[in-house]
């Protein structure tokens, strides 16, 4: 058992309910007046605007000193396609692989390189040459896949990045690598880093928005786990906001019968009132985001019902996201629902499409989820430019990592797998401060290995972050007696890329 003599006075009385009780009774006339102080928004003492694009109060402003430039993006929609798309079925094309269908992959091109327990036991690696036909699309003639003919409409929009690569071999430390710069859990995600670092425009809704839907292509695809959105070590209120993609978006949105908004009022009042008296005493800072987070998710109440409501958009805007469009949680749904979102400034929403880890049965399984995604995320980009959004939205399309140019498993004429492949694959960008029309880096003829203009997540990340105008060497937050960042110590900026 602890020895209680030896615990300071002051911890003592700030657990000490008589003196918590006693210095709450003797603080009369603090109430609101202390937490408006405190919140620094007059939202907390009456009701909130509603729509969205208020104007920032000092409770959300990023860090002094953001953005360290001025920003080509106000606002960024990630595209996340979970699991890995091929990047030889769809965007970096080896026509001379069909030559040598079924040989087995040369040690010369291999080079050692660490395979996954799903193909470690393989006798050999056969070559298997995409069976989709490719064309070259936009002035540039950039090249896309038959089965993504709305995005390939778009080729004069897209910077596609053949080159990318990762250090992680597997799902979970590689989803966990793009999102926080970390195999290992634990570190902040992207977007709670850029809530952190420029705040948010809108007080009405989260800074970051998470957004799921599950893939046609493989329904039972790998899982996503909450912490890919989390705040890690940073200040709890930065973490994602998930949207949920069945039932209601957010619970417990409506009061309960007998709860009008003024009685909710009048109780957070009284609530925050104590958070704040016990914030003065043991100073913790997770006190003060509990008391931010009770106060958007009252405000939310408001403005999340009217951004859920669909039915005053335009048919021939409906029409263009899809027939799925009309089901919640469905990815063309979550892109009309990230386009609101972008309309109400929130500055990062993340959709997060599963269903995109195709070991076997590829072929069919990846013209699923590109009828899930192409469709809708042309009509994206498409709606953004039409509201004058495009121009400062950015717009990342991608996954965790690439596909092996050998079959896991069988080969056939009509059916064959892809394993895990870090060492290149393709990231799509377009929209704010990106150079449209731009096929970036090289791949060997095999499309495993890179030749030139090689990208490392810690690169893309940078490059994220640059748009947004932030030098990603300068957004740190002291943890542990070290200064982090989401790109550790490494990352450079693409220039090429950029507009």
């Amino acid at each position: 058992m602890n020895d209680i003599s030896a615990t300071p006075l002051s911890t003592v009385q700030a657990v000490n309910r008589r003196v918590f009780l006693g210095g709450t009774a003797g603080a009369g006339g603090l109430g609101l007046a202390a937490l408006a102080s405190l919140m620094g928004s007059p939202a907390s003492a009456q009701e909130p605007a509603q729509g969205g694009g208020t104007t920032a109060t000092p409770a959300m402003l990023g860090q002094p000193g953001l953005p360290h430039f001025t920003p080509k993006a106000k606002r960024v929609i990630y595209l996340y396609q979970s699991g890995a798309p091929s990047q030889m079925d769809l965007f970096d094309p080896k026509p001379g692989l069909e030559a040598r269908r079924g040989e087995n992959l040369p040690e010369s091109i291999r080079q050692g390189q660490r395979l996954t327990t799903m193909t470690s036991g393989q006798a050999n690696f056969p070559v298997a040459p995409s069976m989709f036909k490719f064309a070259q699309h936009g002035d540039s003639g950039m090249w896309f896949s038959e089965i993504l003919p709305h995005m390939a409409g778009l080729a004069n929009d897209w910077c596609q990045i053949r080159t990318l690569n990762t250090e992680a071999i597997n799902h979970d430390p590689a989803i966990t690598f793009a999102q926080t710069g970390s195999q290992l859990a634990g570190r902040p995600s992207i977007g709670a880093w850029v809530g952190y670092g420029l705040g948010s425009v809108n007080q009405d809704l989260p800074a970051y928005v998470v957004l799921t839907s599950f893939g046609s292509g493989r329904p039972d695809d790998q899982p996503l786990y909450d912490r890919l959105w989390g705040a890690g070590f940073l200040p709890s209120r930065h973490q994602g906001v998930k949207f949920r993609n069945r039932g209601d978006a957010v619970l417990y949105l409506s009061d309960p019968p007998g709860v009008d908004r003024a009685a909710r009022r009048g109780m957070l009042d009284r609530l925050q009132s104590l958070n704040s008296l016990r914030h003065q005493q043991v100073g913790d800072p997770e006190i003060q985001a509990r008391i931010s987070q009770y106060e958007m998710a009252f405000r939310m109440q408001a403005s999340v019902p009217d951004l859920l409501q669909v039915s005053g958009e335009p048919k021939h805007v409906l029409d263009a996201y899809g027939p799925d469009v009309t089901r919640p949680g469905s990815y063309a749904a979550n892109c009309l629902l990230a386009r609101r979102l972008a309309e109400r400034d929130v500055r990062f929403v993340q959709l997060f499409h599963m269903g995109w880890d195709h070991h076997g049965g590829l072929p069919n399984a990846i013209r699923g989820q590109c009828r899930d995604t192409d469709q809708a995320t042309a009509a994206l980009i498409n709606d953004l430019r039409q509201r004058d959004l495009l121009k400062d939205t950015l717009i990342v399309w991608g996954g965790e990592f690439g596909r092996t140019v050998y079959s896991q498993g069988a080969l056939t004429p009509t059916d064959y797998g892809r394993d895990h492949h870090p060492r290149c694959f393709s990231v799509l960008l377009a929209g704010a401060g990106i150079k449209g029309g731009t096929t970036w880096g090289e791949t060997d003829d095999y499309g495993y290995n890179v030749v030139r203009d090689g990208v490392h997540i810690h690169d893309l990340n940078a490059t994220i972050l640059n748009l947004l105008g932030i030098d990603h060497t300068r957004l740190t937050y002291r943890f542990q007696g070290r200064d982090f960042r989401l790109t550790d110590i490494h990352g450079e900026v693409v220039q090429g890329i950029l507009a």
